[in-house]
């Protein structure tokens, strides 16, 4: 990476409800990406609306949102993802999404925009775990894609009790923990 450009990461959560821990967890990561010297984009996957995979509706055409997906993650160093835990796994809306930009479609090799890219992962449930059985999975499924994941994965436990009415982590500890993991990200980059 050239030493004059910034960084470039997206944020997202896998979680398309609108007061999502997640959704706030990752926006939490972005303000400290930016602190740390990193451009962010933040991601709303309810903005993107796509349809299940399949490679028959593929085959009619990259759907309109696939390609405004794969357009941003071209542009991105790193991933700061935060994945809520459905059922002990990632959710569907993640990896359909994994599963659409994964895809090579003439301009874009199978898992291209995955390939060499830096990802941090973290997670915020209600429960003790804080969704780190997710967090595993997801590991599982962007590593072959070339990804690279930071050695600390950060579980949020108590995700009702963590965060203020705006959003803001305000737990200092589980704060501290999630910066350790953006920075180490954000170096990554660097390197």
């Amino acid at each position: 990476m050239s030493e004059q450009r910034k960084p470039r990461l997206l944020a997202f959560a896998g979680s398309l409800r609108q007061n999502s821990y997640n959704r706030h967890l990752a926006a939490n990561a972005a303000e400290m990406a930016r602190a740390a010297g990193a451009e962010v984009v933040e991601v709303n996957l309810r903005d993107y609306p796509l349809p299940m995979f399949d490679e028959d509706v593929e085959a009619q055409g990259v759907p309109e949102n696939v390609r405004a997906l794969k357009d941003l993650f071209a542009t991105a160093d790193g991933l700061l993802i935060a994945n809520p835990e459905y059922n002990g796994s990632v959710t569907a809306a993640l990896k359909n999404l994994i599963d659409w930009v994964s895809r090579p479609d003439g301009q874009f090799a199978p898992a291209e925009l995955f390939k060499g890219r830096k990802a941090a992962l973290f997670a915020t449930s209600p429960g003790g775990l804080g969704g780190m059985r997710g967090l595993n999975h997801l590991r599982d499924i962007l590593q072959p894609l070339g990804t690279w994941i930071t050695p600390t994965m950060l579980a949020v436990p108590g995700s009702m009790n963590v965060f203020d009415a705006e959003g803001k982590l305000v737990d200092e500890g589980m704060a501290t923990q999630l910066k350790a993991v953006v920075e180490q990200t954000v170096a990554a980059i660097q390197q």
